[in-house]
């Protein structure tokens, strides 16, 4: 394992490059975003209040624009934008994939009353997320797939269906890796969706598994519509991110006094923000926990490393929050396990087969990794047969 000199992300980062000075992607985009002066925002706002007003001249729905929400901070930051700020008439849609914290719930159902909005709410049928939950769990080591693909699916459905063309989301969701620079203007894409978001995987990869029975009919959310269906709407995905500086930190603080949003009210044990993921239990837990098998890091080396980048904290502070959070085995591993049935014994067994060979190697009985802080450490009893062991592990 090696990292980057100046946040907590590790080489192997999905999408991310360290260059020959040590500095990962991600943070030599932030450079480039840090170096924009007021004027250039300024140019911004005009170009984005350009662009949506060309949007609404063909528009013949009777809203103005469709926001993709969960009810947290960065969806009230984009309805407050829209509909505060441009007073604007949106229609907020919300996957609901049964997964979210007493607060998150709050949040969630506040909005409507908060902007004078109506809120479409959709949530797939329990059992089919459940099944859908064992499933991508065992076939891809993620069991919040489904919400990756309702949450960007099930809005540009609604879109086409009330042939709205603007749907508007909020930070660019290629930030981690700083993939384009601040004057690419990337727009929400099909490409995006399938490669990054839905990991390759489509709705019809999860028929016809003999342990979890399901039909094209219990997937009819999943669907992508056709480029005929979106064409005929002319629907665009714009991210807020693109026109305005981004800063969650201060957003949080923003729609708490305003609009009385709630973080959660106890701390999360894989890391030490409170204001993020409150609509999915598992984004802060187990699902995080699967990031840490596979790649070697978690959410405190996320949220570390954005705040490093923003000025929020220092490397030193990072590494503390790392070494502190990013391992932890987290409760809502038990919650889950009840959640779909599951015993831990096989939690374990499967979620060892996905392990990077990169990061990962096993001494004694144990898995171990290289750290952040300089020094290798062991992280919990091996469940493998010994046998794949020898296959696929060396140190």
């Amino acid at each position: 394992m090696s990292y980057c000199n100046r946040c907590m992300y590790p080489a192997v980062a999905v999408n991310l490059s360290v260059d020959d000075e040590g500095i990962c992607s991600s943070c030599r985009v932030a450079e480039e975003f840090e170096k924009l002066t007021p004027e250039f925002w300024e140019k911004r706002r005009l170009r984005f209040e350009k662009t949506i007003e060309e949007i609404r001249k063909t528009n013949k729905s009777d809203y103005d624009c469709l926001i993709p929400v969960s009810g947290g901070k960065d969806s009230y930051f984009q309805t407050h934008m829209m509909a505060a700020e441009y007073g604007l008439k949106p229609l907020l849609v919300t996957y609901h994939g049964n997964n979210y914290l007493p607060e998150g719930d709050f949040n969630r159902d506040h909005m409507r009353h908060a902007f004078d909005a109506d809120h479409l709410v959709f949530g797939p049928s329990v059992e089919v997320l459940k099944k859908l939950n064992r499933l991508c769990f065992r076939k891809m080591g993620d069991m919040n797939w489904h919400a990756h693909c309702g949450i960007m699916t099930y809005p540009i459905q609604i879109a086409i269906k009330f042939k709205i063309p603007l749907m508007m989301w909020g930070e660019t969701a290629w930030d981690i890796s700083g993939m384009y620079e601040p004057d690419d203007f990337v727009e929400f894409s099909a490409r995006m969706r399938h490669e990054h978001a839905l990991r390759g995987y489509e709705w019809y990869d999860m028929l016809n598994d003999p342990q979890e029975p399901l039909r094209e009919k219990d997937l009819s959310w999943a669907k992508y519509p056709s480029d005929e269906e979106i064409l005929s709407v002319g629907v665009r995905g714009l991210y807020i991110g693109n026109f305005f500086k981004w800063d969650p930190n201060q957003h949080s603080r923003m729609v708490q006094e305003k609009y009385g949003w709630k973080a959660a009210d106890r701390p999360f044990e894989r890391t030490y923000r409170t204001m993020s993921n409150l609509d999915d239990r598992y984004e802060n837990g187990v699902h995080d926990l699967l990031k840490f098998i596979k790649f070697g890091y978690g959410r405190a080396s996320d949220h570390a490393s954005k705040d490093i980048r923003t000025g929020y904290m220092d490397r030193a502070r990072g590494i503390e929050m790392v070494r502190k959070h990013d391992h932890v085995v987290s409760q809502d591993l038990y919650y889950w396990l009840n959640y779909v049935s599951m015993s831990e014994d096989e939690f374990w067994a499967t979620a060892d087969r996905f392990r990077d060979p990169r990061v990962w190697w096993i001494e004694d009985g144990q898995w171990w990794k290289d750290n952040i802080w300089g020094q290798a450490s062991a992280y919990g009893s091996v469940h493998l047969p010994k046998e794949s062991w020898q296959k696929y592990f060396r140190r």
